[in-house]
C-alpha cells in the first residue's frame, strides 16, 4: 500500500501491557468509528506494513487500546512504538455539502465571488495555526486561510470551491 492512497489515522503512543497491547492516539473527532477495524497499516521505516487487529477498545477519549496479531511481548510492542497508523482513503466516511477532506480538494479550482477564478489548489498547508489553501495561479503562489466564513460552496461535480475573501487578500500575492 502506498502512503498516497492512505490517510493518517493516528500514532502508537505507548505500550499498555506486558502482553504487547499498545495505545493509539487517534487523529479524529469520532474515535468510535474506528473500534471495529480488522487491520491497519503501520508506518515502519517509511513502508506501510499491514497489521491485523485481534481486539481493540476505546481508551480515554480519542485513544484506542489495541492487541495486534503477532505482537505478544513488550519487545514486539517496542518495535512499533511511535509509528504512524494509516488506513486506505476508501475507508473514509463520505462527506457532503461544504465539508471536505484535505486530500479530496487537491486540484480543485478556487473561485472568489469578487475576484473571479483564483487558481488551482496544489496543497493544503496544515502546519500553520490556521490551515491554508495553497493555490497556483500561473506560477504565482496564493495562500487563502481555510476559514468557514470564507468558504461559500464546495462543488464536487465541477471540482470548484467558491470563496469570499477579504478585499485585497488575493491581490496581495499578485
Amino acid at each position: 500500500m502506498r502512503k498516497e492512497d492512505c490517510f493518517y489515522l493516528g500514532r502508537i503512543v505507548t505500550k499498555y501491557s506486558f502482553k504487547g497491547e499498545v495505545v493509539i492516539k487517534l487523529d479524529t473527532d469520532e474515535p468510535e468509528l474506528y473500534t471495529e477495524m480488522e487491520s491497519v497499516y503501520v508506518d515502519l521505516g517509511n513502508n506501510l506494513v499491514p497489521f491485523f487487529i485481534e481486539k481493540s477498545s476505546l481508551h480515554k477519549g480519542n485513544q484506542l487500546r489495541v492487541q495486534f496479531e503477532d505482537v505478544y511481548s513488550e519487545e514486539a510492542a517496542d518495535a512499533i512504538l511511535k509509528s504512524g497508523i494509516y488506513l486506505p482513503t476508501t475507508m473514509l466516511p463520505k462527506l457532503s455539502g461544504d465539508k471536505f477532506y484535505y486530500h479530496e480538494v487537491i486540484g480543485f479550482t478556487v473561485v472568489d465571488v469578487n475576484f473571479g477564478e483564483v487558481g488551482q489548489i496544489v496543497h493544503i498547508n496544515d502546519k500553520a495555526a490556521q490551515p491554508l489553501f495553497e493555490i497556483d495561479r500561473e506560477g504565482k503562489e496564493i495562500f487563502i486561510p481555510m476559514v468557514d466564513d470564507f468558504i461559500k460552496k464546495v462543488d464536487r461535480k465541477k471540482n470548484t470551491i467558491e470563496v469570499d475573501t477579504p478585499e485585497g487578500l488575493i491581490e496581495l500575492y499578485l
